[in-house]
């Protein structure tokens, strides 16, 4: 996904895909040392997703604090 789609998403909703794609890179992880990934950029992609997501949540939070 895109960051301006990330965006469109509750922090609620973003809470829960993190704990998704950190799931999704452990087990990614575990494929790599067992030489069954296929596709080891798929590791890259979601690193990059979970720093979207946590930098969105950041922004987020700076906002609030900022009110």
């Amino acid at each position: 996904m895109k960051a301006k789609e990330w965006r469109e998403l509750s922090s609620e909703e973003l809470e829960v895909k993190l704990e998704e794609l950190y799931q999704q890179l452990l087990n990614l992880r575990t494929q790599k040392v067992l030489g069954q990934l296929e596709n080891p950029h798929k590791i890259k992609e979601v690193k990059k997703d979970i720093a979207r997501i946590k930098t969105i949540l950041r922004e987020r939070a700076l906002e609030e604090s900022r009110k």
